[in-house]
């Protein structure tokens, strides 16, 4: 049987083969960096792709659709003007990396991952 969404998405964290994904949070949540995973995961080539897709869209939609949800990282910001400059200069690099969450998908509890079920 081919993996389903979520087990692909647990193969490519669990490799060391991807620059684009991995865990975040000690393991209960997935960070991808958009641009890195368009070029890396959904850039290849028809014999080598992981999922059906080429778009970024369908990736989240997936993602969606087995209950996972995206999340904002919490930054404490400065009062300064110069501090909060340069901390909004540092954020916008991090702009393209997406958290996404699933309680039953953490790498602490493999065995919940069965129970990642689309909606």
């Amino acid at each position: 049987l081919p993996l389903s969404f979520p087990q692909k998405l647990w193969e490519m964290l669990e490799s060391d083969q991807f620059q684009s994904i991995w865990w975040s949070e000690g393991g209960k949540c997935v960070a991808i960096n958009e641009e890195l995973f368009k070029e890396e995961v959904l850039g290849r080539g028809r014999h080598q792709r992981i999922f059906y897709t080429q778009r970024m869209r369908s990736v989240i939609r997936q993602l969606n659709l087995y209950g996972f949800t995206k999340i904002q990282r919490d930054v404490q910001r400065s009062a300064s003007l110069p501090e909060f400059l340069a901390e909004e200069a540092a954020l916008s690099a991090h702009s393209q990396i997406l958290y996404y969450y699933n309680p039953c998908f953490n790498r602490a509890h493999p065995q919940l991952l069965e129970m990642c079920m689309r909606r």
